[in-house]
């Protein structure tokens, strides 16, 4: 079990730090980057209105976390700690299903979360547009997501302690104009504009996928688990806070942009909500909606990038990936797992918002198929194994939990179009051609892997629980 302890008596790299030295990220930052992973706030919620219409987006924002947010949180704070190291659920998936699923785990999940971190600059110019025509298209555009995009890369590179305290930052000004926005609504509340409803003329494609997009992701923090404070205690609790967050962050500024103007669903698309503040309470609250947008946006980018590059380090560090995959930098940051996915960021910065969020949904959804299973099949074959925190339903209460997140799941995929399905099916077959390929180099060496690849053995852990005490203290 000494494996998932990774040598912190050892240097890294020449000339970078020892991982003991690393400050570790504590519980309000951590609150922070899960909420910026998760949502950032109600950007990108407006969709939904235009598809479905107020009352069935609430209800939607209602019922939707008890449907999905909560099961994936609860299965994260438990697997998280029973894993406590970055790699998060690509190690459960490995510990379960062995690792050839584990890999596949980890390069559906990690092309996910890039093709969801290309749609923050596309977001962000959104919001901009209308201040800024120019940034609508054109080589502005292109220029504003590349100058956005090797900033916000350069703040990963500094730091995950930088990351983390610069999402609260940023948490309270973007969420601070909203408060505002529903107070100065209230006079203007017509609760009888909630209702309206046409179920002749509902979006059911793009409003489960808006859905799904802003209400998951509760698993990305697993990833850089190794890098929290005490995360066997903090990890729960800041799931638990997070949640709440989200959900108040996303109703609150519907209710108040839905029940104070009159509907016309046609206008409700990205970036609306600038318009609802200058409407309620003038330009002045529009800029700030717009700036607190683009903010919010740079923090879902930072805070997904540094999910998505500590994944890569847990995979490097469990020899799935080539041993410089687990470079970190003088900062202590996962270097090589930063270009990578600030490249594929940039490759796919042209979709659009719409075919973004459908095709990271796509290979999400396949992504929790693998974490779901190997949750229940680790509760089945070591039930004895020690789980700092522990989902106090039993294996039975658990299987029925996850049953209304898995009927959802394949909604989404059956509302998928043919072409993202398509290319989706496509980029999943990678990863069954690639991680074959990777084992072949290294058989021939042909570049260097990490000798620490064992994942533990969990039925010693059942009758031994002492080999877990060093990490659990």
């Amino acid at each position: 079990m000494g494996e998932l302890h990774h040598g912190e008596n050892n240097l890294i790299n020449d000339g970078a730090p020892r991982l003991d030295s690393i400050q570790k990220v504590p519980l309000i930052p951590l609150v922070f980057l899960i909420f910026y992973e998760v949502s950032g706030g109600p950007f990108g919620i407006e969709d939904s209105v235009r598809a479905a219409g107020p009352l069935l987006t609430i209800l939607g924002f209602l019922v939707f976390p008890f449907i999905w947010s909560i099961p994936e949180a609860l299965i994260t704070a438990e697997m998280g700690t029973m894993f406590p190291e970055n790699g998060g659920y690509v190690v459960w998936v490995s510990s379960a299903l062995g690792p050839f699923w584990g890999f596949q785990q980890g390069w559906m999940k990690w092309l996910s979360g890039v093709i969801d971190n290309a749609l923050y600059p596309v977001l962000f110019l959104d919001y901009l547009k209308s201040g800024v025509p120019a940034l609508g298209s054109g080589l502005p555009r292109t220029l504003t997501v590349l100058i956005l995009t090797i900033a916000l890369t350069y703040l990963n590179y500094r730091g995950l302690t930088i990351v983390g305290w610069m999402a609260v930052f940023l948490g309270v000004f973007s969420v601070a104009p909203f408060i505002l926005m529903g107070l100065v609504a209230i006079p203007k509340l017509r609760p009888s504009r909630w209702l309206a409803v046409n179920l002749h003329n509902v979006d059911w494609n793009l409003c489960l996928n808006t859905l799904f997009w802003n209400l998951n992701y509760w698993d990305s923090i697993s990833t850089l688990a190794g890098e929290v404070d005490n995360p066997t205690r903090t990890l729960p609790k800041a799931l638990f806070y997070a949640l709440v967050l989200v959900v108040v962050s996303y109703l609150y500024p519907l209710l108040a942009g839905t029940g104070a103007i009159p509907l016309d669903r046609e206008l409700w698309t990205d970036g609306y909500f600038s318009d609802v503040a200058k409407i309620l309470a003038g330009v002045w609250l529009q800029w700030w909606v717009q700036g607190a947008s683009a903010l919010s946006n740079m923090g879902m980018f930072v805070a997904e990038m540094s999910s998505d590059s500590y994944q890569l380090l847990g995979m490097a560090e469990r020899g799935m990936l080539p041993e410089f995959f687990g470079k970190r930098s003088c900062y202590g940051t996962p270097l090589v797992g930063i270009l990578f996915s600030a490249s594929g960021v940039l490759l796919l910065s042209w979709m659009t918002f719409q075919e973004i969020v459908a095709a990271e949904n796509f290979l999400y959804c396949f992504g929790m198929i693998l974490e779901f299973t190997a949750f229940i099949k680790l509760r089945l074959s070591h039930p004895n194994a020690p789980r700092p925190y522990k989902i106090p339903l039993g294996t039975a209460g658990c299987i029925l939990m996850i049953i209304p997140p898995t009927v959802l799941i394949c909604v989404v995929l059956a509302l998928s179009t043919f072409k993202v399905m398509i290319v989706s099916v496509l980029a999943m077959l990678v990863g069954f051609i690639l991680q074959p390929c990777l084992k072949q180099a290294e058989k021939k060496r042909l570049w260097k892997f990490s000798t620490n690849s064992n994942l533990p053995d969990l039925r010693e852990v059942e009758h031994d629980n002492s080999t877990l005490e060093p990490l659990l203290a």
